[in-house]
């Protein structure tokens, strides 16, 4: 629904245009400008487009697969049968020469150690502890016995009584220098008045005030009269470039600048949809001998290979995979389940002495004392046909 309020005529910029809507120029411009451009367009499109199906060509059969075939493959190769194994064999040798001789020191070597200094430590500590609160008690009772009960004697029998009395001193001497600076205030507060303030007042309003008037009243005569002086002289300055420079120019603008922009603004819209034509029909005709070609290279390459394929080949293929690339495959997955069992084989013993050393050097892990189980054994469980239930039992 449209809300807004439009003209009966409407905006003329918005209003479809009809071909009779068109001026002379535009009609006189279009075609020859398309014609020109069709026969300069068309070659380019045509070039174009064999470049394209050229390098699409070029990407899909040489390209991509030169690519994969010194990139790609080589370093998946790479990464599958050196890397991996290379960093297999490095993490079982780290693993073998780092980790389990540092997990044997850290468990009989240095967590033993550890404990002992923790516990020569915790020991140390206590024996400290207990000696400072000793030293802490008898710092205490020294220092009240020499410090806080001779301050305190000093205090109440010595300090307190000079204090008292210095402050009632300083009290009344207060007391008498207040009473003078009241008197000396109110002698000088009167002075003041009589000497200054009256003569100050009289001066203000009988002379500085009427002066001050009179130099408003002038100040604002000659501010009008300057006001007056720049109105003048700008409205002669804005006429004179009104005159001298807007009115030539926007005589300029309307009578010669915009009738020429108009007109290459037609000239350049009339070029851009010829060139837009122009590309659409270049790319049908491009794609219509582009079909043609394709046609012809079917009919001529295309089906011959086809039949050669299917008729030569294919049959040659499927005796070639049957006869040599499948036995070849099952050979190869025997010999590798084969080495896949010798490895593990290896590891198994590998494993089997690692535990013998570790036996011989070590001894046997301390084995932990079986839980008692919750339940009774099956001899023990109660039942109501056994004498020792709490039925039954005397």
């Amino acid at each position: 629904m449209d809300l807004e309020k439009r003209s009966p005529d409407g905006d003329p910029q918005q209003q479809p245009r009809t071909p009779g809507a068109e001026g002379c120029l535009t009609v006189a411009i279009r075609i020859p400008v398309r014609i020109v451009v069709l026969v300069l367009v068309v070659p380019v499109r045509l070039v174009w487009d064999a470049l394209v199906v050229g390098g699409r060509f070029l990407r899909d059969t040489v390209l991509r697969p030169l690519g994969r075939a010194l990139l790609v493959w080589p370093a998946v190769g790479m990464w599958r049968y050196v890397v991996v194994p290379a960093a297999r064999a490095i993490a079982w040798l780290g693993n073998v020469l780092l980790v389990v001789p540092a997990t044997w020191l850290y468990r009989w070597v240095l967590t033993p150690v550890g404990r002992a200094l923790l516990w020569s430590v915790r020991g140390g500590g206590a024996v400290l502890a207990a000696v400072g609160r000793g030293l802490y008690a008898a710092g205490a009772w020294l220092g009240r016995c020499l410090v806080v009960v001779p301050v305190t004697w000093l205090y109440a029998w010595v300090l307190t009584p000079v204090g008292r009395a210095l402050l009632w001193s300083v009290r009344g001497g207060g007391a008498v220098l207040a009473a003078v600076g009241r008197g000396l205030y109110a002698a000088g507060a009167w002075l003041g008045r009589c000497l200054v303030v009256v003569p100050a007042t009289w001066l203000y309003r009988w002379v500085l005030t009427p002066v001050g008037r009179a130099i408003a009243w002038c100040g604002r005569g000659i501010a009008w009269c300057l006001r007056m002086v720049v109105t003048g002289v700008g409205a002669a300055l804005y006429w004179t470039a009104r005159i001298l420079l807007v009115l030539p120019a926007l005589a300029l603008w309307r009578w010669v600048l915009a009738p020429v922009g108009r007109g290459l603004a037609v000239v350049a819209r009339e070029v851009g949809a010829a060139l837009g034509h122009a590309w659409r029909i270049a790319g049908h005709v491009s794609l219509a001998v582009g079909r043609f070609l394709g046609t012809v290279f079917r009919l001529l390459v295309g089906d011959p290979a086809r039949w050669v394929y299917r008729t030569l080949l294919t049959p040659a293929g499927h005796v070639v995979r049957d006869a040599v690339w499948r036995p070849a495959a099952e050979a190869s997955r025997a010999v590798g389940r084969a080495v896949r069992q010798a490895l593990a084989d290896v590891r198994g013993s590998v494993r089997r002495a690692r535990a013998d050393v570790r036996r011989a050097l070590f001894g046997e892990p301390v084995k932990e004392p079986p839980v008692a189980r919750r339940e009774p054994s099956a001899a023990g469980a109660r039942t109501l046909g056994s004498s020792t239930t709490a039925l039954t039992k005397d």
